[in-house]
């Protein structure tokens, strides 16, 4: 079975395993004690402290240890806008943050505070001047990933930080996907990570705020990680997650040029090997280990489990494969096609054998799937001046697939409107258009669901 899933979580390194059982016997002790058990448990917690803060770039007294990344997004967006409430609330985030960010802002709001979401271009990245336009008065803290999970591509976060610094508002970074392959440019003011992204276990994750952040602590007030991460400290876990972050930046450079030659393979052949397909993220400022495509006319969660069944661990953002049929936020964000996505991340030694069977295998499965689906093979010169094509009750990929079917029985210039009710046709329908060249009109309610109008240009 070959794991190409490692942006959601990454195989316990070899490193970390060896850490944590050498740390099991030295660090059950509670550390802040002083006799010689604890004083064990503490040089081991500040060792390993010492050695994240090298990997992160920062103070060892400025990063404490949380249970999870996303425990630690939460502590961080909630430190920093509480400590800078006198400013005002405001937020400003991307659109394709992670979930953990954007559930902050919308807890934020529900709150009474204001939350700005910055636009993405269809390579999935921001622009600075779009941050800069966002800032306010009132802006208490700003948000933007290292690098995107669904994607891989990486954010101009340098030129983001300097923006918001040139203001006087921090900057919270997360870094969950990007701290394996290096630390983060630019003059952020509070960083967040997780362990399982890197090859350490479960369960630990990394706050950094620097020196100088007004930073308020939220909810009732700990003595441990100063007072910012409460609950007693998994040693042998934070000493397996510290190791084997050092232990992956050994490997960085070396590993990342292999994978990176690996995933520009899939790039560069999988839409050459399947018809009606679109690689998403930027191809070039992207993580060297990611690579994610679309293909039109399928089934997202039928494609991965066939890929499954060949061997293949991967992920998906299609809205197929959620059990709320609701479309990723990200793919949606950009503009793309969400239907029958398939994200490969590549672990630290993965093998080119396994990626160029792979690549044979893919094109038979996506072919069994579109077929099943009864996709379309053709175009089509119809002359009809106007054709409406009733997919009501049908969900991803099946508005799309009648889409494309009913195009070629209109004249070039005449028009096809979609009646759906499946939320993802929003995403899907503009998405399929570019993608085929032609002419998205719009949408405008029905008496079901919505109508969705095409003209066809060629």
């Amino acid at each position: 079975m070959a794991y190409f899933d490692v942006a959601s979580s990454a195989p316990l390194h070899p490193v970390a395993r060896q850490a944590l059982h050498a740390s099991l016997d030295e660090g059950w002790a509670d550390p802040a004690r002083l006799y010689r058990e604890g004083r064990r448990a503490r040089l081991l917690l500040d060792a390993a402290r010492e050695a994240a803060a090298e990997a992160v770039g920062c103070r060892p007294d400025e990063l404490v240890f949380t249970s999870s990344g996303t425990r630690a997004v939460h502590a961080g967006i909630a430190g920093a806008l509480a400590g800078r409430r006198r400013v005002g609330r405001h937020l400003i985030v991307s659109a394709v943050e992670h979930s953990s960010v954007l559930h902050s802002a919308e807890a934020h709001a529900s709150d009474g505070g204001a939350v700005t979401e910055v636009a993405v271009d269809r390579g999935g990245a921001v622009s600075p001047d779009a941050y800069a336009a966002a800032l306010r008065a009132d802006t208490a803290l700003a948000c933007l990933q290292s690098a995107n999970h669904e994607v891989g591509t990486e954010q101009p976060v340098a030129k983001v930080a300097a923006v918001c610094r040139a203001a006087g508002v921090p900057l919270l970074v997360d870094a969950a996907q990007s701290l394996a392959w290096g630390t983060v440019d630019g003059d952020w003011s509070l960083l967040t990570g997780s362990a399982h992204k890197w090859g350490g276990p479960a369960g630990v994750g990394l706050l950094v705020v620097r020196k100088g952040v007004r930073f308020a602590v939220r909810g009732p007030v700990d003595e441990r990680e100063s007072g910012r991460a409460a609950g007693f400290e998994n040693i042998p876990a934070i000493v397996a997650a510290a190791a084997s972050l050092r232990a992956v930046r050994a490997e960085a450079v070396a590993e990342g040029a292999r994978l990176r030659e690996l995933t520009e393979r899939i790039r560069a052949r999988v839409p050459g090997l399947v018809p009606e397909v679109e690689v998403v993220g930027d191809p070039v400022r992207r993580l060297p280990h990611l690579v994610t495509f679309s293909c039109l006319y399928v089934d997202g969660e039928t494609l991965l489990h066939e890929l499954d069944r060949a061997g293949f661990s991967v992920s998906s953002g299609s809205s197929c494969t959620s059990s709320t049929l609701t479309p990723s936020h990200v793919l949606r964000a950009m503009g793309v096609v969400s239907e029958g996505n398939v994200r490969v991340s590549l672990p630290l030694g993965a093998e080119e054998a396994d990626v160029e069977r792979f690549l044979d295998v893919l094109p038979g499965v996506v072919r069994g799937v579109r077929e099943t689906l009864g996709a379309p093979v053709g175009g089509g010169s119809g002359e009809a001046e106007a054709v409406t094509v009733d997919a009501l009750g049908m969900s991803c990929p099946l508005p799309v697939i009648e889409l494309a079917k009913a195009i070629g029985g209109v004249r070039v210039g005449g028009t096809v409107t979609v009646l759906a009710d499946d939320e993802v046709a929003a995403v899907d329908i503009p998405a399929w258009c570019w993608t085929q060249g032609q002419e998205y009109v719009g949408e405008r309610p029905a008496d079901r669901g919505v109508a969705y109008v095409v003209r066809r240009s060629s």
